[in-house]
């Protein structure tokens, strides 16, 4: 073969060095591809074992939650250190709580998917509707009562001072308009919200087949921090100082 002929044929370098441009952008599609999906299965998992995203559709638990704000929720702690009192919890309608919602008109797939690919990563919370948030005030074996001569909740005997979170109308001192005097059975809590008056918690349920009180297994987990707005970004306080003798009086009576 020629001089001529041999530099017209081009050479396998050649060759790969004419294909690198394209394969190096279809390498870089690939890393992206894996980098996401990653990222999807980390949110999943997350999501799923780890933390949970809700938003507040009600003023119940004002001034802790405001309407709208945003919040995660811890699922994997409480699975060995268990609920305490003042928790902020977030539990699945123990039956008849909340009211049965219409069904909405059909949504478009793209719609559907772009909403499963948000929550997954838990920046969607379609599901916030069909739970509740409350605080917890009485674990399993308590004797709660409300309320006593200075309008406030008893907890196995001890008064409790909730003027750190709860909100009343002003001039009003009574920690509960509607009494009860109940003890909790074991696997189940005794939920009210801190926004007393706004607030269908355990005491307007005690009528029903539960009576009031939720079962451990319907809690989800423990709402630890407000994430959004960013301006009410923080920690969720559990207030248990304000327990800190019914805690004690419990483990006595123990």
């Amino acid at each position: 073969m020629s001089d001529q002929s041999a530099a017209a044929t081009p050479s396998r370098r050649d060759l790969r060095e004419q294909r690198s441009p394209k394969r190096g952008v279809l390498s870089f599609l690939r890393d992206v591809l894996v980098i996401l999906l990653v990222a999807v299965l980390v949110s999943f998992l997350v999501k799923t074992f780890i933390v949970r995203s809700f938003y507040i559709p009600s003023s119940s638990m004002e001034n802790t939650l405001l309407i709208k704000d945003r919040i995660l929720v811890d699922e994997l702690t409480p699975r060995w250190d268990g609920y305490h009192h003042g928790d902020v919890v977030v539990f699945r309608d123990p039956g008849g709580w909340l009211p049965i919602s219409p069904e909405g008109p059909p949504r478009s797939p793209l719609l559907e998917a772009g909403e499963w690919l948000l929550t997954i990563v838990g920046i969607a919370a379609p599901d916030s509707d069909d739970h509740l948030v409350k605080r917890l005030i009485g674990m399993p074996g308590d004797h709660v009562q409300c309320c006593n001569s200075l309008g406030q909740i008893t907890v196995n005997g001890s008064p409790i001072d909730e003027s750190s979170y709860l909100k009343l109308p002003q001039g009003d001192s009574v920690a509960s308009g509607v009494e009860f005097d109940v003890t909790v059975p074991e696997g189940t809590v005794w939920v009210l919200g801190d926004n007393r008056n706004r607030s269908q918690d355990s005491r307007y349920h005690q009528d029903e087949p539960g009576q009031g009180f939720v079962p451990i297994e319907n809690i989800v987990g423990r709402a630890f921090v407000i994430t959004w707005p960013f301006d009410r970004f923080g920690l969720i306080d559990g207030h248990r100082n304000v327990f800190t003798g019914v805690e004690r009086e419990r483990d006595d009576a123990e």
